[in-house]
């Protein structure tokens, strides 16, 4: 199955993007902490190379803590500002206005001395779908500014958003990129909800979900599914959770349509426990 999601808003919040990048001082981009890799749009980094950044990962209570510590170590070895979050929790989000003020500072100081009045910082935050923008901005303003779900585009308008005196935010798009050169980056984007599920052939994206738990968390499946031993082949594990849960039709076989359903909603909603679906190389 070839995965992707590319509408015509996305197209044109992209081609956007250049015009608003020249109204910010710094640019906020969120990465999903279970796909850190997989959830940062490459287009993003010709459109904002020129800009200070601090790479945001997000719903670090979702991913397994350890591997988010080598991906920060892995990004910031990189040369890149990186500061974890649980904005569900409110965590990280006194950090992230302390590191966009900071990176901000030499254009402050720089607009002063040309005698331009003191304004605000302004910062842009960035990410794709569904990677948690609305909740994070909603921490950042102190009440509920931006709509917030667990459904891809939600915003499709940028707004500016008042953090304190000394700070605004420029609210975008989740935005996608025309075409995943690989096709696991779709698979993982789907699995955490980047892609509308209107889009996917549920069995195929939890297929490649319940292989890589197999591979990374074998442990999640047996007590979550109560297997006492995990079958070798994913499809294998596929039916025995779908039996486990009741997912029949007409003759006693599984609906693997049903059961597709609920592995990834409890993937979603972290009965698995917190899984990180990439590593770092």
């Amino acid at each position: 199955m070839t995965i992707q999601w590319y509408p015509g808003h996305m197209a044109k919040a992209t081609r956007e993007l250049q015009e608003w990048i020249k109204r910010v001082d710094v640019v906020v981009e969120l990465a999903d902490a279970r796909i850190p890799q997989a959830s940062r749009n490459p287009v993003l980094n010709d459109v904002l190379s020129d800009r200070p950044k601090v790479l945001a990962m997000v719903k670090t209570d979702m991913a397994d803590e350890t591997v988010t510590k080598q991906w920060q170590q892995h990004f910031e070895q990189n040369g890149e500002n990186v500061v974890l979050m649980n904005a569900k929790h409110n965590k990280g989000s006194g950090k992230l206005i302390q590191e966009v003020k900071r990176l901000a500072q030499p254009k402050m100081q720089a607009l002063q001395k040309k005698g331009i009045k003191k304004r605000a910082v302004r910062a842009m935050i960035v990410g794709v779908p569904n990677v948690g923008k609305s909740t994070v901005i909603n921490r950042l303003v102190g009440k509920n500014q931006a709509k917030t779900g667990d459904r891809p585009a939600m915003t499709r308008g940028n707004h500016w958003l008042k953090v304190s005196n000394e700070m605004e935010l420029l609210d975008t798009p989740g935005i996608l990129w025309p075409k995943f050169e690989d096709q696991e980056v779709g698979y993982k984007l789907a699995i955490t909800g980047a892609i509308k599920d209107e889009r996917l052939d549920f069995q195929d994206v939890v297929l490649y979900l319940i292989q890589q738990l197999q591979k990374w968390y074998p442990q999640a499946l047996e007590e979550r599914y109560n297997l006492s031993e995990l079958p070798s082949e994913g499809v294998d594990i596929f039916e025995t959770i779908g039996r486990k849960r009741g997912c029949l039709i007409a003759g006693g076989d599984v609906d693997f349509d049903q059961a597709a359903e609920v592995i990834l909603r409890d993937f979603r909603s972290e009965k698995l426990g917190p899984i990180s679906l990439e590593k770092p190389e």
